[in-house]
């Protein structure tokens, strides 16, 4: 006679990781050094910005906000998997790995919603010129910020707690991720999970397609304030204020819509192909983010010359 156990809370789960891909330890160690140039490239960023006054506007308060989120998903994420796949314990605990989710889904949402912020920030700088400063104000500007960040906080703690109602089959479940995902999660239950799979459709339309709407209508706001500007030069130096931006949008979404059309076409992708490809789409923008926003921000670059020749100019000591 066959008896069916199911677990509501199981011990834990194990993180399957890459499936028999030879020297696999090699990207870890590379995420590895992902993650402390994000750490020192965001760092500097916000310390420039915190330290120069004249930063202190609502453009590059977005801009710090960024960094936060970029470090805050980057530390979620990449030190657990260095520990679980470089020393080989990819056995997570039922409410470590529920806690990770959290943090993890929550802030890969902020990341999508601070893009929009910054877009935001764009089209009222460009179309509203005369009015932006009464209209964007460093005070609005970080109740936006606090929103965004309430609304992904609040949406993934609901997704999280219907996670809780699941049943499970084994009670150490297979998670086929990198960490502990909310799709790979789900999918494991034995009882239904249609809840859950309404929740990751909301998802995928909030905090992807409807903010990369979002961007797209600003910028064809702003293409369609620029093109009534005569001079050419007055053009593209109004819109060279947004190609740092733009660079951000294509790193965070091009990665993430391809994912997308792959499942959707049901075209076949091997679990080690997803993984490289999401894990990739989750660690290496928040590297480039600060990287790219500092080179192509004459502003950023003003004030980083500024503090050398400070520090050239100070007396030295004997």
């Amino acid at each position: 006679m066959e008896i069916n156990t199911t677990f509501p809370s199981p011990v834990g789960f194990l993180i399957s990781g890459f499936q028999n891909l030879p020297h696999s330890d090699y990207y870890f160690i590379f995420l590895a050094f992902v993650y402390l140039g994000t750490l020192i490239a965001n760092f500097i960023l916000m310390s420039i910005i915190w330290l120069s006054e004249c930063l202190h506007t609502p453009k590059y308060i977005a801009v710090f906000n960024l960094s936060v989120v970029d470090v805050s998903i980057s530390t979620a994420l990449i030190p657990k998997c260095i520990s679980q796949f470089l020393f080989d314990s990819r056995f997570v605990l039922y409410e470590t790995c529920l806690t990770q989710m959290l943090f993890v889904q929550s802030f890969y949402g902020l990341e999508s919603l601070s893009l929009v912020v910054m877009s935001y920030e764009r089209f009222i700088s460009i179309c509203f010129p005369l009015r932006s400063s009464t209209i964007n104000t460093n005070v609005r500007m970080f109740i936006i910020i606090g929103f965004c960040w309430v609304l992904s906080f609040t949406y993934f703690g609901v997704a999280v707690v219907f996670i809780t109602r699941l049943s499970f089959c084994k009670p150490v479940p297979v998670i086929k991720s990198y960490f502990c995902d909310h799709g790979p999660v789900f999918k494991e239950a034995c009882s239904s999970d249609s809840a859950n799979r309404v929740i990751a459709s909301v998802y995928t339309v909030a905090f992807i397609f409807l903010p990369l709407a979002l961007i797209i209508l600003s910028y064809v706001c702003i293409i369609a304030v620029l093109s009534r500007i005569v001079s050419a030069q007055g053009r593209w130096k109004a819109f060279k204020t947004c190609m740092a931006h733009l660079a951000l949008v294509v790193i965070f979404f091009i990665p993430v819509l391809v994912t997308y059309m792959i499942v959707w076409t049901n075209l076949p992708m091997e679990t080690n192909t997803r993984i490289l490809n999401t894990s990739l789409a989750a660690t290496l923008p928040p590297l480039l983010n600060p990287i790219i926003y500092t080179l192509k921000t004459e502003e950023i670059m003003e004030q980083i010359k500024n503090f050398i020749r400070k520090k050239k100019a100070a007396p030295v000591k004997l």
